[in-house]
């Protein structure tokens, strides 16, 4: 199966973000945004990251570029779910900065240690 074209990845990503009840959203100022590039840290794809503050606000961002280096020419059922996951995982960084917890950065931190010493 072909990898889905930019247009129809936004198209999932919109379905996605739309299903999230609003009072989720709340301080989300800069919303949820797509760029086609893909982006890493070393050999990691980075999906979509949170970015938190400034003159922009609070914002979900996420890299079709990396998605297609991921998934490439997996399933559309495969995009859609990973699309969910990302959107969710993303949105908890959004709740947790609100809350002032960063529980989930310092998950992600351990699975990264754990990574790099496995290598």
């Amino acid at each position: 199966m072909a990898k889905p074209s930019f247009d129809e990845f936004t198209d999932m990503l919109d379905k996605a973000v739309n299903r999230i009840p609003p009072q989720f959203c709340k301080d989300l100022t800069g919303g949820f945004n797509v760029q086609k590039r893909k982006k890493s840290e070393g050999e990691y794809y980075i999906l979509g990251e949170y970015v938190e503050g400034g003159h922009l606000g609070c914002f979900i961002v996420f890299y079709y570029g990396s998605f297609v280096g991921v998934l490439g020419d997996e399933p559309m059922e495969t995009w859609e779910a990973e699309i969910m996951d990302t959107v969710l995982h993303e949105l908890q960084h959004h709740l947790e900065a609100l809350a002032g917890r960063d529980d989930l950065a310092r998950k992600e931190i351990e699975e990264l240690a754990k990574a790099l010493r496995e290598e």
